[in-house]
């Protein structure tokens, strides 16, 4: 469920975790948010810059809210994540793209929806783990 760069040189681990991720975005779309919550670490240091203006830190806090979030959404449905820029150094990383689907957000009638995101991410203990999520509506260009 990922669109990746053509240029990227990323572990293959890595590029296998951003499928899971994708996956699990997917999930979120019809409502059920524990696939994604399952792929952030017990740390206090995982922190979410929300799509609809949520800011947390802390896995209690940030997977809460994903719930929340994903208690919006029903019949929804994703496209794969379009990836612009995959970055690994280490047990670091970064992705920027969009995320873009059909949603039905709070019973409305399905819409387009499109996000901005980057997510963090760090390899602990041989695993990938997301650490950061900040999402938005990009706004319009004002050029």
């Amino acid at each position: 469920m990922t669109t990746i760069p053509a240029a990227t040189e990323a572990p293959a681990d890595f590029l296998a975790f951003l499928d899971r991720v994708g996956a699990a975005l997917g999930a979120v779309y019809t409502g059920d948010a524990q696939p994604y919550s399952d792929l952030w670490p017990e740390r206090d240091d995982v922190t979410l810059f929300g799509g609809w203006g949520t800011v947390e830190q802390g896995r209690a806090d940030v997977t809460r809210t994903f719930r929340w979030a994903a208690s919006r959404f029903s019949d929804g449905v994703m496209e794969p994540v379009d990836y612009r820029v995959v970055a690994v150094d280490g047990d670091l990383a970064y992705t920027v793209g969009f995320e873009r689907g059909m949603a039905r957000v709070d019973g409305g009638e399905p819409a387009p929806m499109v996000l901005r995101v980057t997510h963090g991410f760090r390899k602990i203990g041989g695993r990938w783990w997301l650490t950061h999520r900040h999402a938005d509506f990009p706004p319009t260009d004002p050029r």
